[in-house]
């Protein structure tokens, strides 16, 4: 006899005072006998208005028609997603970081309203990954997570291409190191098909975060949005959703301390973005465990960096599934290497040790991936700086080709807006530290990312002589002598908001610090002189979020 395993529907199915409830049910399409069965949420980012998201109504169809033929109930259902591509650069950029909250809320409410037994989350782009996985460790009822995937690489003229590398065509062009032609080729041909951005950057470095942490079959990260590999996966995952039935083993039992260290140490190893930063602290919360910047810190400082990933390297995601044989070779490698634990659950019922025991070993003929022995850097590329900018702390991404340490005059904009113009201008000097400032949780509000200024940069071929420094956060896509995420932010009085023209900043990756170099006596009269600016936004979600949302160093969450 089957183990009963509709905890959570059986509440509305079994219940005899209910009529209305069942003939809706009834009007989906379900049978008597259904009525007995475990129902699964299938729920997708799913919009046609975004290549990372396009194809994920497909994908739910497959998973559905999979969980039919398992005894199992399947709902398909849809929740939002913002485009940081189409909106980056524009007011519509204020809201892909308040997305992830959207996100798991609605997730929350129709899983948790409609007794759903167990979720299947599709996700595709940047927030939707942290979106779904904080909505699952709320709901906290078996669960699994299937990565809409990688877009396949654009070429142009000899070249492999990705959505970056629009963005820096456009710098490029404006110094005339390439034509009019060659540019708008470039941007024709940067994103051919459905996936989410091909660089590790935000949406690749969270998926492969989550499959090392146990929250995504094997190879999921790194399985391309348009493989067979994708539709198998989307086959299998039915099985595994009913063993986490059967065995009622939830997110919460997944998610651990050391899971967590497992997914932050392999995107680091990879070179991840810094919004894993953000995310990992939001994760954390949710999951019941203690997390801080200087976990992250710690963790940096014990984790090379061995992935030649764009934006910092020159590969794509797509590479590691070619000529690496996916996700579960590098996750097996570190296994071995002591840096990974083997001993963490995982959406098989099985351990992580268990997953990687038939994965072939990792081979070295290849540019992708570095021995530990031999790394690109000793340590990690995110760095936590504290100093009087950032009492609470900042965020850095250096990979070492810009150097460790920076030190030059500021040049302040109060937008990004301002800022871009500048640097199209060809206004900025080689030695400047950029300030975009009042662009953090609350002043952005909703602290957009600043991968069109960081892609102006290296386009412009200043990316080894400039730095530039924020409230608000970078792209996965962004590289340079950046650092984001300055806590307490310009809206909130932080020191960012009296750095003035002129002034000497300094910043050390090596001793990861971070100081405005005038006295505190300047300091506090320019303290006195500070008046809060009005808020930008007074009704509408994004109003309510500028009054709940937490800063950057809790994870930007709105509870």
């Amino acid at each position: 006899m089957e183990k009963e395993i509709n905890n959570f529907s059986r509440k509305i199915t079994n219940e005899s005072d209910l009529p209305a409830a069942h003939a809706m049910l009834y009007a989906t399409g379900m049978k008597d006998l259904d009525f007995g069965k475990a129902q699964i949420g299938i729920v997708s980012n799913w919009y046609d208005g975004n290549p990372c998201n396009m194809h994920l109504n497909t994908m739910g169809k497959i998973v559905k028609n999979s969980i039919i033929k398992k005894n199992l109930v399947g709902f398909q259902f849809t929740t939002i997603g913002v485009s940081d591509g189409i909106t980056m650069g524009t007011k519509g950029m204020r809201y892909s970081l308040p997305s992830r909250e959207l996100i798991a809320d609605s997730i929350e409410t129709v899983v948790d309203s409609h007794h759903y037994d167990g979720v299947i989350a599709i996700p595709g782009c940047d927030k939707n990954i942290p979106g779904v996985m904080i909505a699952l460790l709320r709901l906290n009822r078996p669960s699994i997570i299937i990565y809409g995937g990688s877009i396949s690489s654009g070429f142009y003229n000899g070249k492999k291409l990705d959505i970056v590398s629009s963005f820096e065509a456009l710098g490029k062009k404006n110094t005339c190191k390439i034509s009019d032609i060659e540019y708008r080729n470039i941007v024709k041909n940067s994103c051919p098909g459905p996936g989410a951005c091909g660089g590790m950057y935000t949406a690749n470095t969270m998926a492969s975060a989550l499959e090392a942490m146990g929250m995504m079959l094997p190879y999921s990260s790194s399985s391309p949005s348009t493989s067979e590999n994708k539709k198998i996966e989307c086959k299998k995952a039915s099985n595994y959703i009913k063993i986490l039935l059967e065995k009622n083993i939830k997110p919460k039992d997944i998610v651990t301390k050391d899971s967590i260290k497992n997914g932050i140490k392999l995107a680091m190893c990879l070179g991840g973005s810094t919004n894993l930063v953000l995310h990992f602290l939001a994760i954390a919360k949710y999951a019941n465990i203690n997390l801080t910047l200087k976990d992250f810190q710690k963790i940096s400082d014990q984790i090379p960096l061995i992935g030649n990933l764009k934006p910092s390297g020159d590969f794509l995601m797509e590479d590691i599934h070619m000529h690496i044989g996916g996700m579960p070779v590098i996750i097996k490698y570190l296994l071995k290497k002591g840096i990974l634990l083997g001993d963490c659950l995982t959406v098989t019922g099985k351990t992580l040790y268990d997953n990687m025991k038939n994965v072939p070993d990792i081979t070295f003929n290849q540019k992708i991936i570095f021995p530990v022995e031999n790394p690109i850097k000793k340590n990690g590329h995110i760095r936590i700086l504290y100093g009087n900018i950032s009492p609470k702390g900042a965020v850095a991404k250096i990979t070492g080709k810009e150097g460790t340490m920076f030190r030059g005059k500021a040049k302040v904009f109060d937008s990004e807006e301002e800022a871009n113009k500048a640097i199209l201008n060809n206004t900025i000097k080689q030695g400047s530290v950029i300030v975009i400032r009042y662009v953090g949780p609350k002043g952005g509000p909703g602290m957009p990312e600043m991968l069109k200024p960081t892609s102006y940069i290296m386009g412009s071929g200043l990316g080894k002589n400039v730095a530039l420094i924020t409230d608000g956060r970078f792209s996965g896509g962004s590289h340079g002598f950046v650092v984001g995420h300055i806590t307490p932010e310009a809206e909130s009085g932080g020191l960012i908001s009296l750095i003035k023209n002129g002034d000497f900043i300094k910043i050390d990756a090596e001793n990861n610090t971070i100081n405005l170099e005038i006295k505190k006596e300047e300091i506090d009269k320019r303290k006195k002189l500070w008046n809060p600016p009005l808020l930008k936004i007074k009704q509408g979600y994004l109003y309510k979020y500028i009054k709940t949302v937490s800063p950057a160093d809790k994870g930007c969450i709105t509870d």
